[in-house]
């Protein structure tokens, strides 16, 4: 009887460690931004992201079943900016079966550049709240937010 209890607690604390070491592993991307000037009103802003070896992000459309959360780009509400089509994005694109997904996926590894084109005066701040998600082949990490401040020169 002793022994299925130790089992029980063993089972229960693999369940309870097994989030909290997600939690633990460092976060294996290296965000920088960028704003590239096109004409007097018109700029670029520009995410530059750099993966840890053995890391990816998925794509912005990443096929499978829909689990997958994809990088979502925030701006804030701002009368004087004015977007111009989507987020881009440019990278390694890798489109595979992946185990416990259905269907192919998409997903970027090394360095990713995410790009926004916008219309705005010089002098104007952007501000974006991006959420990604990280994965290696064992594990997700939990999203995370990160605020950039563009300033358009």
């Amino acid at each position: 009887m002793q022994s299925v209890k130790s089992f029980v607690l063993f089972v229960a604390l693999l369940f309870i460690g097994a989030p909290s070491f997600a939690q633990m592993t460092a976060d294996p991307t290296t965000w920088k931004s960028e704003v590239k000037k096109k004409n007097a009103t018109e700029y670029e802003l520009v995410f530059h992201l750099t993966l840890k070896a053995g890391w990816h992000i998925w794509s912005l459309k990443p096929g499978g079943d829909g689990f997958q959360i994809v990088p979502t780009f925030v701006f804030a509400p701002n009368p004087k900016v004015k977007m111009k089509g989507t987020v881009s994005e440019k990278g390694k694109a890798t489109t595979s079966v992946m185990e416990g997904v259905d269907g192919k996926v998409t997903y970027l590894s090394g360095n990713v550049d995410y790009t926004q084109t916008v219309t705005a005066p010089s002098g104007t701040k952007v501000n974006c709240t991006l959420t990604y998600q990280v994965c290696d082949d064992k594990m997700c990490l939990a999203p995370k937010d990160k605020d950039f401040t563009f300033s358009l020169p």
